[in-house]
């Protein structure tokens, strides 16, 4: 391990069913920091997308892991100092720390392999406090614990939370019985593909720990907005329970006399224009950690809207 090179900045991410690090024994990148996700069993195709928490949560801005061995942290700092970027006292407090014994002595050389230096990772789009990680970059040995101050120093729970922000769910366009146009006070029938929403998940993991977390979502409900206030929904609350995996109910020929179970009916024609129909899913997510912790995540939920042109006619038969 002596030659391990540690941490990197963003990368594109890999194809699905691949992980985001490459670990071969001499180097080690990743995505964010020396993070690595597993993906294989995430949602997949064009039209998937994240989840947006239902409380103000975001996964952290910014959390402390390794990144450095003692020669790549001799190789970061001696440029910086050489070139007096950062002013002479700052220089000698950092040659006292990492130098000098006070506490660390030559960059710790003398305990290559047995540990790494942990420094702050950012993600600057969970903004407020990615700017809150100011720590300075400290020594932690290998099977050791971060301190205990160090706050958001990585941990199964903080690899959940980033997981959190990597789960892709499937577009929840619904299908809609009349399907092209649909009439005033006709009650329209909408369901969705229950094939496409099963449980997805996301692991993440830092190998040189040991330690990784899976973060894993499953559908719960529908919501349906007609888009107007000119209409009524079924059931009247608007959200649909997911039941063994089916979202709604497919019409089918005979159900003309029956109130559909997921559904909206229109009171008012769309004129020359449409109804914006917004269809969400509620996703209930929930983290398993490698150290046997976990837990529930702020449910999140993914919509889209589709165009719902309303025809007035008065009388129809189907």
């Amino acid at each position: 391990m002596a030659d391990n090179k540690i941490g990197g900045g963003a990368q594109t991410p890999p194809p699905k069913g691949k992980t985001s690090g490459d670990v071969d024994g001499s180097n080690l990148s990743s995505t964010a920091g020396v993070i690595v996700y597993d993906r294989s069993k995430n949602g997949s195709g064009s039209a998937v997308g994240p989840v947006t928490s239902v409380t103000s949560w975001t996964p952290p801005a910014c959390w402390y892991a390794p990144k450095y061995t003692p020669d790549q942290l001799k190789a970061y700092l001696e440029p910086i100092w050489a070139v007096d970027s950062t002013g002479p006292e700052w220089d000698a407090q950092q040659r006292d720390r990492y130098v000098k014994g006070h506490p660390y002595k030559d960059f710790n050389k003398d305990k290559e392999g047995k540990g790494y230096w942990w420094d702050s990772y950012v993600n600057k789009d969970f903004p407020p406090g990615w700017d809150k990680c100011n720590e300075q970059i400290f020594w932690v040995d290998k099977g050791d614990p971060p301190p205990a101050n160090i706050q958001n120093a990585v941990t199964p729970k903080i690899l959940a939370e980033l997981a959190y922000n990597e789960i892709r769910v499937p577009s929840t366009k619904v299908t809609l019985a009349p399907a092209e146009n649909t009439k005033v006070n006709l009650p329209t029938w909408a369901w969705l593909d229950g094939a496409k929403f099963k449980p997805v998940s996301v692991t993440a993991s830092v190998p040189v720990l040991g330690i990784s977390a899976t973060t894993t979502a499953e559908p719960v409900s529908l919501k349906i907005d007609p888009g107007t206030t000119d209409a009524v929904t079924y059931p009247s609350s608007g959200v649909c329970q997911i039941d063994n995996g089916n979202i709604g109910e497919p019409y089918a020929k005979g159900k003309a006399d029956k109130t559909p179970p997921c559904g909206v009916k229109y009171l008012r024609s769309s004129g020359t224009g449409s109804y914006p129909l917004k269809a969400t899913i509620t996703w209930k997510i929930r983290w398993t950690g490698s150290d046997g912790n976990g837990g529930d995540l702020p449910d999140g939920t993914f919509g889209a809207t589709q165009d719902v042109v309303v025809q007035e006619i008065q009388s129809v038969n189907r």
